[in-house]
């Protein structure tokens, strides 16, 4: 399969021809179904730029409804098991849009607010600004196994884990494509939208279907973080556009710079291969970041505490009183006057095997 692929025509056949479980991940901006009753004027009464294109015209809800659904099942059948979609829209459709995917047999993972910096003022006056865009992401079903960079994310966000709110501006600048000096598509995304859904779910090589492919910014952005995409367009404008825009942008030199592995792909550690290696020694004491709690390495590689003996995770939790805890997160070990992470060792010995 190609690394970059827009194809043209309705979004519906043109999945149809794909093949069936061949993409990693879906990223959908469909028509929004705005219902406009005409032109929407500021209170100078200069016209606003907005969404009163064709393809967003429909003859009612049932129409659109029936609309969604059918693209919905076409995504679903060119979705790997283990994929996951995300979609986004506006109060005018991603209700409708949400209980498609529920009836689908779509799994819901999250719904995350794009919360906008710059929003478009309410220029009537009789509705509260407009200030946010709804994105739901899904798996292809409850059992998949779908991928989530955790760590990419926290990483992301300082340290801290990443919010289901995210802020960023609408697109403006040299980012926005424009025509005539006119916006070139009423609806373009910010790039770090679409990085940041693209970095979350997907690893180097993956395939990103967005079958409203506008003005290309999934592409784009799939392309500086080293995934393969497929963009599906009816509009030859946009087709043209966003090749230009595409063809523009070189891929990461270095692949490695843009990898998200899973922890779940990495191989497994055990807590005894530290204490082989001589990086924790038996009788050592391990605590907690706060030191509230104690308990000492025992030779073959589980900790006891005066009542209780079991593995990192098992003594963890019963210290806590807690039914689980990850024994990794929660232990440190005292060297040299410092408190380390014993998930810190347990990274020092990953990097030894490879």
């Amino acid at each position: 399969m190609s690394a970059e692929r827009i194809l043209a025509g309705d979004c519906i056949a043109v999945m149809q021809d794909l093949a069936a479980e061949s993409v990693d991940m879906v990223f959908a901006d469909p028509p929004y179904n705005l219902q406009l009753g005409g032109e929407l004027l500021r209170p100078n009464n200069s016209r606003v730029d907005g969404v009163d294109e064709d393809w967003d015209r429909f003859d009612g809800f049932q129409t659109y409804d029936r609309f969604t659904r059918e693209w919905l099942k076409a995504a679903r059948r060119v979705l790997k098991p283990d994929g996951s979609l995300w979609v986004i829209g506006t109060y005018h459709n991603i209700f409708r849009v949400g209980a498609a995917l529920q009836d689908l047999g779509f799994w819901m993972l999250n719904d995350v607010v794009w919360r906008k910096t710059n929003p478009m003022p309410n220029f009537r006056g009789r509705r509260f600004t407009n200030a946010h865009e709804t994105l739901i992401w899904c798996a292809r079903d409850k059992e998949s196994r779908y991928r989530f960079n955790y760590d990419a994310m926290k990483n992301l966000n300082d340290g801290l884990q990443m919010r289901s709110d995210w802020l960023f501006p609408l697109c403006t600048g040299a980012e926005r494509l424009k025509r005539d000096g006119r916006k070139a598509h009423p609806t373009q995304k910010p790039e770090a939208l679409l990085y940041r859904a693209i970095l979350a779910a997907t690893e180097v090589g993956d395939v990103v279907l967005d079958p409203f492919f506008g003005s290309g910014t999934t592409g784009a952005v799939a392309k500086k973080l080293g995934r393969a995409f497929i963009g599906i367009e009816r509009e030859a404008d946009y087709i043209a556009m966003a090749k230009q825009r595409i063809d523009a942008i070189h891929g990461p030199a270095d692949l490695s710079a843009v990898s998200t592995p899973s922890k779940r792909d990495e191989p497994r550690i055990p807590f005894g291969w530290l204490i082989e290696r001589g990086l924790i020694a038996p009788g050592d004491t391990l605590v907690d970041p706060n030191r509230r709690y104690a308990a000492r390495v025992r030779a073959d590689g589980t900790l006891a505490t005066s009542d209780f003996r079991g593995s990192i995770h098992q003594v963890a939790a019963f210290v806590q009183k807690a039914p689980a805890c990850n024994g990794w997160q929660f232990w440190c070990v005292e060297v040299r006057g410092k408190l380390v992470s014993i998930d810190v060792l347990r990274q020092k010995v990953r990097a030894e095997i490879h």
